[in-house]
This record gives C-alpha cells, structure tokens and sequence, in this order.
C-alpha cells in the first residue's frame, strides 16, 4: 500500500467529504418520523404475538394441566 503525505490525504479527505450530498432538514425529519413509526408497529405486531402464544400456551395447560 502506496504511503502518502499528511498533506495530501486531507486534501482526499477534503475532495471526498464535498461529495457527500447531505440531507435536508424536512429529509432528516421524515425520516425519524418513520423510524418512529414502524418501531412502534412492530411493538403493537410483536406483542400481539406474545398475546397469542401466551393464551395458546394457557389454553393447553389448562386442558393438559
């Protein structure tokens, strides 16, 4: 691997970092705003799920118990 000066790697880093598009503030917050909401989806999905096992699993002991 090729050595290169100080100097010259800040100035890639320089080129590199001007290429990055950042995101707009409206971009930013729609994006947590949904972040937030499949978050909270997936809580409801999953403790539905628990909900469901948990009585299966209730309903067989009381019938096996």
């Amino acid at each position: 691997m090729a050595k290169t000066n100080p100097l010259t790697f800040i100035q890639q880093v320089r080129a590199e970092v001007s290429k990055v598009v950042w995101p707009t503030r409206r971009e930013v917050l729609l994006t947590t705003v949904m972040v937030f909401i499949m978050a909270a989806l997936t809580a409801v999905f999953f403790f539905l799920v628990d909900l469901l096992v948990r009585s299966g699993l209730q309903g067989i002991l009381t019938i096996f118990g």
